[in-house]
């Protein structure tokens, strides 16, 4: 086996895609909501997931995570299933400057096409792209006006002073038996992220780590009071 070789790293394009739900009618009260899907999952079940928590009068964007797989074991066929991914630990710096390139391209061809403001676009993550999400707006934070968290994790590097302060609300749902964010680190969260936000909403929810498709009456008020219908 070589011990010694050289590393090298090159760019190359990438087709993006996502989903887009349109409603009947877009108006000064259509909100403009971006959904990222978890690890192995797909934009198709997260715009419906999405679309059952926010209401379908908004426009709903899922966007596909960048990195693809088979989910069946063995050699891959036809039928097999495939499930997407926002990157892996080795190459993280790498899958945080993708995802920010992709969530800022993707809204911005949204709000362009829609004539829709920052103000009134809230970007939804559960599970692997919630920290990603958190160090966008943290990193951008003129992009959105609000955020929703599901089942997912503040970044490890969030007191760093490479971040900005959140201009926009936060919204994090956890839950009580998350088997891969324990009741003891996810209810640091609410402190944590109000460390760089000033409107945080916080709720821990009964059940395991699945996406909470009945927790409509906290998003859909929540939404409601963050990103208020202009002269309502």
């Amino acid at each position: 086996m070589l011990q010694t070789f050289e590393r090298h790293t090159f760019t190359a394009p990438l087709d993006c895609r996502y989903l887009l739900h349109v409603p009947e009618q877009v108006d000064e009260g259509t909100v403009l909501v971006l959904t990222l899907h978890g690890y192995s999952s797909n934009p198709e079940a997260m715009l419906n997931l999405t679309a059952g928590l926010v209401g379908t009068r908004h426009i709903i964007a899922s966007l596909q995570a960048p990195n693809q797989h088979y989910l069946t074991q063995g050699l891959p066929g036809a039928e097999s299933v495939i499930g997407y991914n926002w990157g892996v630990r080795d190459h993280w710096a790498s899958a945080v400057r993708m995802h920010h390139e992709m969530v800022g391209g993707c809204l911005s061809v949204l709000r362009g096409r829609f004539d829709i403001t920052a103000r009134r676009c809230v970007l939804v993550g559960f599970s692997q792209p919630v920290g990603l999400n958190y160090r966008f707006i943290a990193t951008c934070p003129d992009q959105v006006g609000a955020a929703i968290g599901i089942c997912g994790g503040v970044p490890r590097d969030w007191e760093e002073d490479k971040y900005q302060p959140v201009s926009a609300a936060l919204l994090h749902i956890a839950r009580e038996e998350d088997e891969f964010y324990p009741t003891e680190i996810s209810r640091r969260f609410e402190d944590r992220l109000r460390q760089r936000a000033t409107d945080v909403e916080f709720h821990m929810l009964p059940g395991g780590h699945r996406f909470p498709s009945k927790a409509r009456h906290i998003v859909q008020p929540w939404i409601e009071r963050v990103i208020p219908t202009p002269n309502s």
